[in-house]
């Protein structure tokens, strides 16, 4: 179990940074949307390409913190049931709830993902609007979001086996709140 738990705390790690980094993907596409108004509106300028990447940038938001979010526990679940259970009630809620419903979807998601990838890359699909970007690094973030978030699914449910084993105290981690 020890060697289970050293996964999950690296896997945790991973996720951490990845999803520090998409932190920073949000200044980012705040700049460009700032940057493209004031260019469509005080110059009469505007690009698609400026647009498009503005749309990447929210897909990589979404799709590389998920893993982030549920590491934080952020994602939406029915709190008024789960939380009259015990730390040994929500422990098992969150590992079948994982291994029936969550990592299944992350892991076919993925897989279904890889295709589309792969066809955007070699037949090097570009957008069709005038201007517009390559398709394929959006259409990557796909297989690679959704790995990341079975990546963290995989050490919440090693995390839940640690609780219900007496190997592990998970503390009690409520979302964060909006300030």
């Amino acid at each position: 179990m020890n060697a289970l738990l050293t996964l999950a705390r690296l896997i945790d790690a991973l996720t951490e940074r990845v999803g520090r980094l998409s932190i920073w993907l949000v200044l980012i596409a705040t700049l460009i949307s700032a940057g493209n108004a004031l260019a469509r509106y005080a110059l009469g300028e505007s690009s698609n390409a400026w647009l498009e990447i503005q749309w990447y940038l929210f897909g990589a938001m979404f799709l590389l913190a998920a893993g982030y979010t549920l590491k934080h526990n952020g994602h939406v679940r029915i709190d008024i049931l789960y939380n009259r259970f015990s730390a040994r009630g929500q422990a098992w809620i969150d590992l079948v709830g994982g291994l029936l419903f969550l990592l299944p979807m992350a892991v076919l998601l993925a897989w279904l993902a890889w295709p589309m990838f792969m066809d955007a890359w070699t037949m090097h699909e570009m957008s069709p609007d005038a201007g517009g970007l390559v398709r394929w690094p959006v259409k990557l973030l796909l297989p690679i979001g959704f790995g990341l978030l079975a990546l963290q699914g995989v050490a919440e449910a090693i995390k839940r086996m640690g609780v219900l084993s007496g190997h592990l105290v998970l503390p009690t981690e409520a979302p964060e709140e909006e300030v």
